[in-house]
């Protein structure tokens, strides 16, 4: 498995822990923590060489760390997120806005005819494709929003609608997440072995960015991460 930016790349995930000792001094305590999980979790993904189900799932967990704030204050909030696809959404436009260089853009316009492709044409990470198969309302018409999906991510990457595009592609990974992590999979299947190749890549290359786009923005107002560090 090639990794994305290999060592001594600026976004290999030791070179980004050794800018983020650099930084952290001035680091507020929320983004302190957002960083310092995301990079484990992304440090140790890298090292994951042959298993891609692990692989995808440590590189979750590590997406997760970075973007999830406190959710019980969330779901108290009248006014904050009250959805996992919600908090995500909230998080990519605070990216987006921070990304002035366009380096989310620039990694999914450089995939999308690779990977992020075979996601988008890939009914087995859409989730009403799988409502349908229960008999769930909101599976009728899959085959229409399927097909419409795919139409607006090619839109918002034409218009550089980034945030949006992000938003239609993780949509799939969040069903691949929901595969593996809920035991909807078997380990090392031959069934999903092309999306979780793919999902892996993406995220792979996606999440050193998000990670570098906050280091380099001490100063955005992060939210607390669920779990706090506590110490006695």
């Amino acid at each position: 498995m090639s990794q994305p930016y290999p060592p001594g790349n600026p976004l290999h995930g030791e070179s980004l822990k050794e800018k983020q000792r650099d930084l952290r001094d001035g680091f507020t305590l929320p983004l302190a923590l957002r960083v310092h999980r995301a990079l484990s979790w992304l440090r140790r993904a890298e090292k994951e060489q042959e298993d891609l189900d692990v692989r995808f799932i440590l590189l979750w967990i590590g997406f997760n760390a970075a973007y999830a704030g406190d959710l019980d204050r969330a779901l108290g909030s009248e006014t904050g997120p009250n959805t996992e696809r919600e908090r995500i959404e909230d998080f990519f436009r605070a990216l987006v806005a921070l990304d002035s260089a366009g380096r989310i853009y620039d990694v999914i316009w450089q995939r999308f005819s690779q990977e992020i492709r075979l996601l988008l044409d890939n009914k087995y990470v859409f989730a009403p494709f799988w409502k349908h198969q229960a008999g769930d309302p909101g599976g009728a018409g899959w085959e229409l929003t399927f097909a419409s999906a795919k139409t607006v991510a090619n839109r918002a990457l034409a218009e550089r609608d980034t945030s949006l595009a992000l938003s239609i592609l993780f949509d799939r990974l969040y069903v691949l997440r929901n595969q593996l992590v809920h035991g909807g999979a078997t380990w090392d299947s031959a069934a999903n072995r092309s999306q979780v190749r793919d999902g892996t890549a993406l995220l792979g290359c996606l999440l050193p960015v998000i990670i570098d786009i906050m280091l380099d923005h001490p100063d955005e107002e992060w939210a607390m991460p669920n779990y706090p560090l506590v110490e006695d």
